[in-house]
């Protein structure tokens, strides 16, 4: 007997949702992860992006207050000059004005690591060169320009040169820094890349055991569902073979007792029949009498066949099938065109009573429920199997009558069979019933 536990148990709806709740909750905050180390790392390169390029600019400025110095002291020297010393004061103050602002600034954008001992140098030497410049103009104010050119050369230039040497080693320092920020923007780019297909190989180890799971739990469902299946097959196969048997045992009763009864009863009156005057009036009783019980003994005889047709037994499905049209044509008033093609196939006693009574429901449908006196019928024998088809050009199958238990009963017969039920809808409207059942389930054992 199959496990008879709750649907609810095969359920893989909780795990499913658990699976899917997780993976949301690791891609939301795995994308948060993300967003915020990219968007820190962008401002971070920008900023220092903005403050290296800042630095460069005020070191180039330095480099060309330096240049202008040494332009300055060259035309200073130049003895083609005859302008006093003096006459360069102004401009050296210009320069001294704007080369402190720029090293003031540069101090304040420097991207490059210095110790306190370079900058400590620079510093020095900025003063110094002043401090020599300053003594040089004071020289030359004092009457002696020969030694104030003196000091030019010996001290103000190789100042000024030396100068020139440190910035041009803190542009060196300053690309180099920016060579390293670069580099280290890309590390963190590859361990941001390698999070990142971390984080892919998780989330898809996740959905791998979600889908897994799905799999095993569907896998669970079906083996249930064709259990489920195969006991409601085997409980429609008993219903239908216990109403078979039902029914039979109500036909072989109404042959057997009630006709052989009424057959007694018409024996007795045409017998005492005889023994009555024929100008007698009780022989005309005895005449109405046994016209009825003769009636009757035709009905119970013909719901008898219907109940359970013994012409399956003794002469066939294609034999029954015309038996019962002429019989539903004189009862129902119905107009039945009856088309039997093919070669007719020996079937087994169980695919003909089912073949019998899937057209037995569908004649009754027509006659309740289409509101039509016409019908055809068509049963085809090929190598393949059976096709018997209904159709019937009145109201069709409403979506309601689908459900009924009739139309179920059907669909319960064809599976047993391993055949196939299909209702469809002709060109003129309608209904067609076709029931198609294979060469191996018509088989006759």
């Amino acid at each position: 007997m199959a496990d008879a536990r709750k649907p609810s148990e095969f359920s893989p709806v909780r795990g499913l949702l658990a699976g899917l709740v997780l993976i949301l909750l690791a891609v939301v905050a795995y994308s948060w992860y993300i967003n915020t180390r990219i968007t820190g790392l962008r401002a971070v390169q920008t900023e220092l992006t903005d403050r290296n390029r800042r630095d460069s600019l005020q070191l180039l400025r330095i480099q060309n207050d330096l240049n202008s110095l040494g332009l300055a002291m060259r035309d200073m020297l130049d003895p083609e000059e005859h302008y006093k010393l003096t006459a360069w004061s102004a401009q050296f103050q210009r320069i001294r004005t704007d080369l402190d602002d720029a090293l003031k600034r540069e101090q304040e954008v420097a991207v490059a690591r210095r110790t306190p001992e370079q900058r400590q140098y620079l510093a020095d030497s900025v003063a110094q060169f002043w401090a020599a410049s300053d003594h040089i103009f004071e020289l030359a104010r004092n009457g002696r320009e020969d030694e104030a050119r003196a000091e030019i050369r010996l001290s103000l230039q190789a100042r000024q040169a030396a100068l020139g040497t440190a910035v041009a080693r803190l542009l060196v320092q300053n690309n180099e820094a920016e060579e390293q920020t670069a580099q280290e923007v890309q590390n963190i780019y590859i361990a941001v890349q390698r999070r990142v297909y971390l984080f892919l190989a998780a989330t898809l180890v996740v959905i791998a055991g979600t889908g897994l799971y799905l799999m095993r739990s569907n896998r669970r469902l079906f083996a249930r569902l064709a259990a489920l299946g195969d006991e409601r097959r085997e409980l429609a196969q008993q219903i239908i073979n216990a109403r078979e048997g039902t029914l039979q045992e109500i036909s072989r009763e109404l042959h057997d007792e009630f006709g052989q009864l009424l057959t007694a009863m018409g024996t007795m009156l045409g017998r005492a029949g005889r023994k009555v005057p024929a100008d007698s009036p009780l022989a005309g009783d005895l005449r109405e009498i046994t016209g009825i019980a003769q009636t009757a003994l035709d009905r119970v005889r013909g719901l008898s066949q219907t109940l359970h047709p013994s012409l399956l037994e003794d002469l066939g499905l294609d034999s029954t099938v015309e038996w019962y049209l002429s019989t539903v044509e004189r009862q129902l008033g119905m107009d039945v065109t009856y088309e039997r093609t093919g070669t007719p196939a020996e079937l087994d006693q169980m695919t003909a009573v089912h073949v019998y009574r899937v057209l037995q429901e569908a004649i009754n449908n027509i006659a309740r429920h289409a509101g039509t006196t016409q019908a055809w019928v068509r049963l085809h024998h090929d190598a393949s199997g059976l096709r018997l088809e209904v159709e019937d050009h009145g109201r069709g199958v409403s979506p309601e009558r689908r459900r009924g238990l009739g139309l179920v009963t059907m669909r319960e017969r064809a599976d047993l069979v391993g055949g196939a039920l299909e209702f469809a809808r002709p060109v003129p409207g309608g209904t067609l019933v076709r029931f198609t059942v294979p060469a191996r389930a018509g088989a006759a054992s």
